[in-house]
């Protein structure tokens, strides 16, 4: 039993430290060995069907490659997004995750988690997948993500979309026509085309 165990922790490992139950048994595991790893206090379960190994960490953004995980379709949006292209001063305390219109949002204890529903055309552009650690992470564009600030205006501050928009424009990490782009895409040219037009 104890190289089972053994075995099984070497395979979280090699997995980064988070394995979905569906892929422990793939991979010939039995759930016995799991729950004995559970009892030790080596393995730890966060989500339905998602576990990792006890107190590891996922480097520079863990509650993003935990919520990612527990929702596929997912899409890393708005301050979330802003934080990981380090073009806001925001510290986010929700990861916030695009849906489709219509789509029900997954029910998440840990980290806390802000949906947001996108129309179908919205949700699908602008998607980029990035490498955390190991882990596929689906995310905006830096100029999508800028859009949609606009467009949640509302919701996160006017203030937290223009001074993205500022540093993303003077560091030369977006151009003006992606930003008009995806400010169509959003419906937000009125509300960007004179910002943008102050900046440069």
């Amino acid at each position: 039993m104890k190289h089972k165990k053994e075995k099984m922790l070497s395979y979280f490992r090699q997995q980064g430290g988070l394995v979905r139950f569906s892929e422990i048994l793939k991979a010939g595991f039995h759930s016995d060995t799991l729950k004995d790893l559970e009892k030790e206090a080596k393995i730890e379960k966060i989500a339905r069907g998602l576990y990792r190994i006890s107190n590891y960490t996922f480097g520079s953004h863990p509650d993003i490659v935990l919520v990612s995980f527990q929702v596929p379709k997912g899409i890393v949006c708005l301050v979330s997004a802003l934080s990981f292209y380090e073009v806001t001063n925001e510290i986010p305390k929700y990861v916030d995750i695009a849906i489709p219109a219509l789509t029900r949002a997954n029910k998440i204890k840990y980290p806390p988690v802000k949906f947001y529903r996108f129309s179908s055309v919205s949700w699908k552009a602008g998607v980029e997948v990035h490498q955390i650690e190991g882990y596929k992470i689906r995310i905006y564009n830096l100029a999508k993500t800028i859009a949609d600030c606009f467009k949640f205006r509302n919701k996160i501050g006017i203030n937290v979309a223009r001074d993205a928009l500022k540093i993303a424009i003077s560091e030369k990490r977006v151009t003006p026509y992606d930003i008009m782009k995806y400010a169509k895409i959003c419906r937000v040219v009125r509300i960007v085309k004179p910002i943008l037009e102050s900046i440069i």
